[in-house]
């Protein structure tokens, strides 16, 4: 697990209180919402503020791929990556 996919996990986890799960139980390729996960809209809320003020990137919540930046674990960091790199 790279770095940065283990640094999205636990942010996942603390930001979201998921205090029954770790980091090794999030798959890098699971889904985060619907049945993979199980996150909901309010928790797509919370997980954008938590990246944007952990990462210092900007979301767009309107642009039409975010949700697919937010689909899993994977998607997650190589976002993160684009963004810091831009």
């Amino acid at each position: 697990m790279s770095e940065l996919h283990r640094e999205i996990k636990e942010l996942i986890i603390e930001a979201l209180g998921l205090e029954d799960i770790s980091a090794q139980d999030i798959g890098d390729d699971q889904k985060l919402f619907g049945e993979g996960l199980g996150l909901d809209s309010v928790d797509a809320l919370e997980l954008g503020l938590a990246i944007q003020k952990k990462y210092g990137i900007k979301i767009d919540a309107d642009a039409k791929d975010t949700r697919n930046h937010f689909s899993n674990v994977a998607s997650l960091a190589a976002f993160v990556t684009a963004k810091q790199a831009a």
